[in-house]
C-alpha cells in the first residue's frame, strides 16, 4: 500500500456520552491509493460478560456535531453517512465493529467506500451494541455512547 509524501489525513478525538464519561479514544483516517486506512483506539468501553456483549458498532455519521440533548447527547450526529442511498450494511459509513478487551479496543481497516475529503466534518460514533448487519436502516446497534468530529490533520 502506497502512502504519498503529502498525506491527506484526518483525526477524530472520541469522547463518551451519557453514562460513559470515562470513554475516550482516537480515530485516524489516512488516504492511500487503495482507499482510506481507518485506525481506532478506544479506552474505557463498558465491560460486559464475555458471552453477552463487548462488541460495539462503529459508524461514520452524516452529522457535523457531537452535540444533542439530555435524552441523546449525540443526537446531532444524525444517521449513517450514506451518500449513495445504499441499504444497510452497505452505507459508506458502515465500519467493522470494535471488540472490547477489558475496556480497550483497537481496530484497523482499509476501506474504499469514501475518501478522507468526503468525511471531513462528519462524525464517528460508537454504539453500545453490536451491529446486526441486517436491520434497516442502521443495524439495531443501540445507543450512541461515544462520538468524535472528523477534522483534517496534516502529518
Amino acid at each position: 500500500m502506497y502512502i504519498k509524501n503529502t498525506v491527506n489525513s484526518a483525526i477524530a478525538n472520541i469522547r463518551g456520552g451519557n453514562g460513559y464519561p470515562e470513554l475516550e479514544g482516537k480515530a485516524t483516517f489516512v488516504q492511500t491509493e487503495k482507499g482510506v486506512l481507518v485506525t481506532v483506539k478506544v479506552n474505557n468501553l463498558p465491560q460486559n460478560e464475555v458471552c453477552d456483549g463487548g462488541i460495539f458498532a462503529l459508524h461514520i455519521h452524516e452529522g457535523e456535531s457531537c452535540t444533542g440533548d439530555t435524552a441523546d447527547r449525540f443526537s446531532n450526529a444524525k444517521t449513517h453517512y450514506n451518500p449513495l442511498n445504499c441499504p444497510h450494511p452497505y452505507h459508506a459509513g458502515d465500519l467493522p465493529p470494535l471488540i472490547g478487551n477489558d475496556g480497550f479496543a483497537y481496530m484497523s481497516v482499509l476501506i474504499n467506500r469514501f475518501t478522507v475529503n468526503e468525511i471531513i466534518n462528519k462524525v464517528i460514533v460508537i454504539h453500545d451494541k453490536k451491529d446486526d448487519f441486517t436491520s434497516q436502516p442502521a443495524g439495531n446497534s443501540g445507543t450512541k455512547i461515544g462520538c468524535g468530529k472528523i477534522i483534517r490533520f496534516m502529518m
